[in-house]
């Protein structure tokens, strides 16, 4: 918990690898997972006489990020090097964006509980990834450059979050944008979503910002939450010990819970950025700007709102089904095939979250088309199979993908409504369960459930469960009448 005399400061530095097939100013491919060293060529690698070529891919997606989180469009940018020396960052410079980004003074809004609350970005910039280092690899250090040239978009807030809460609600809406847009996987776990947070205290009150720390290397939303939590208790502890903060970049090790030193926190000043001579300047047009604002897809927070009212959902489902531009995309698919929306709703984050959970699926991948689910629902809302049958050749109707009707037809799974034969199956039921039927009629009233069951068993599922609930509460009043 935060000691109530501090105030603790967060900006997040959020970088999003996008989804382009090339990199950032060569034509290498920006395929994840191939052989170390591959996927580069001189221009990546900065060798003497090359010149970078812009990558328009790029700049559209920054535009189309930038205008989803309410920036301003920079009609001219300029990009920058960015100077410092690692092992894994062959040119010894970073090409970014410094003076003149292309996106400035954007905002989110998120909604922690009980209160809303404004996030500032400060800018969105584009800039090329570096390499990695590998370390654990026995006694070496390998350098895999495959990463170098790589388009990012960086993401810098303003120092606007007070708790971890709002810096996960932050990131969690900015993941659901770049997904939704379709510049970025979103995968935190394979890096193409790298968060870096910025974290001070102060005194409650107390205007100046205290001495920030950064941290590094948290690759899912969990581990940030975790990480700034940590540094918050770190940093309180050391101040109320009469320590100095030291301004620092923590590397943050999920397996133990804790945050080691990596180096000293740069300042701007020490990569001694200057304008890139080989690139020129980006100069944009009101009329581009406004192409690519007319692809602009309905955003998370306006298609939650469009579920509940325009499709009647509770918030709940909604949120949930919105959360994954996929997901609320097949719903609407089946929604536009079958207007029990509840119903659709109920399929998707019951038996279809467990089936993909299961198989570890995205619903990209599951076979089973909205026309087919639109079908099974219908053929349970007409009573033509019980909620029960259709849950049982669930798991063939997804395989096959074909009309559930088929299965039904060629398995004879059509529900038994015919009150003459549901006569013949409960009274069978009662005469076998004397006991039982015995204690109900005692005021038990629990052990219906047990007699509905049974008489479901007998019919293999194929009893309507209404015209049985009906029948066998007739036929029970009728004994008991009879005592």
């Amino acid at each position: 918990m935060l000691n109530s005399k501090y105030e603790v400061v967060i900006g997040l530095e959020v970088h999003a690898q996008l989804k382009t097939e090339s990199k950032l100013f060569c034509g290498c491919s920006t395929k994840f997972g191939m052989p170390p060293n591959t996927n580069i060529c001189p221009i990546c690698l900065g060798h003497p006489g090359v010149l970078p070529v812009l990558n328009k891919k790029v700049v559209d997606f920054a535009i189309l990020l930038g205008l989803a989180t309410n920036c301003t469009i920079n009609k001219k940018s300029i990009f920058a090097r960015k100077n410092y020396f690692y092992p894994d960052l062959p040119k010894g410079y970073q090409i970014s964006q410094y003076e003149k980004p292309i996106c400035e003074f954007g905002y989110l809004d998120v909604s922690p509980v009980g209160y809303e609350k404004r996030i500032g970005i400060t800018r969105i910039h584009m800039e090329e990834d570096a390499g990695k280092s590998i370390h654990d690899m026995g006694f070496s250090t390998l350098v895999d450059v495959n990463r170098c040239g790589v388009p990012l978009l960086e993401i810098v807030s303003e120092p606007d979050m007070r708790s971890a809460e709002e810096a996960v609600l932050y990131l969690t809406k900015l993941k659901q944008i770049v997904t939704y847009l379709d510049v970025c996987d979103g995968n935190m776990e394979e890096g193409s979503l790298r968060c870096d947070a910025n974290i001070s205290i102060r005194l409650k009150g107390q205007k100046e910002l205290g001495t920030k720390t950064e941290i590094k290397n948290m690759n899912s939303f969990k581990n940030v939450e975790k990480a700034i939590n940590f540094e918050i208790e770190r940093q309180i502890s050391l101040v109320e010990d009469g320590i100095k903060i030291v301004q620092e970049t923590l590397l943050w090790n999920a397996d133990k819970n804790f945050a080691t030193s990596m180096r000293s926190k740069e300042e701007a000043h020490d990569y001694r950025y200057f304008p890139d001579p080989d690139l020129v300047p980006i100069v944009l047009s009101d009329k581009t700007i406004n192409q690519i604002k007319a692809t602009l897809p309905i955003l998370p927070e306006e298609r939650n709102k469009l579920f509940i009212e325009k499709y009647k959902l509770p918030a709940y489902d909604a949120g949930i089904l919105t959360n994954e531009k996929p997901f609320a995309d097949y719903f609407e698919k089946t929604a536009s095939l079958n207007t029990d929306y509840k119903s659709i709703s109920n399929w998707l984050m019951g038996d279809v979250f467990k089936y993909l959970n299961e198989n570890k699926l995205k619903i990209e991948e599951f076979n089973l088309s909205p026309e087919n689910l639109s079908k099974l629902i219908s053929l349970v809302n007409n009573n033509t199979i019980s909620i029960k049958i259709a849950r049982d050749i669930f798991t063939e109707v997804i395989e096959k993908n074909i009309d559930p009707g088929i299965i039904i037809k060629e398995k004879n799974l059509v529900q038994i409504s015919d009150t003459g034969e549901l006569d013949i199956i409960i009274d069978k039921i009662i005469a076998a369960n004397k006991a039982e039927v015995e204690k109900y009629l005692g005021g038990k009233e629990s052990v219906m459930g047990f007699l509905v069951g049974q008489i479901m068993r007998e019919s293999k599922g194929k009893a309507n469960p209404q015209i049985v609930n009906t029948a066998l509460r007739s036929k029970l009043a009728l004994l008991k009448e009879g005592l």
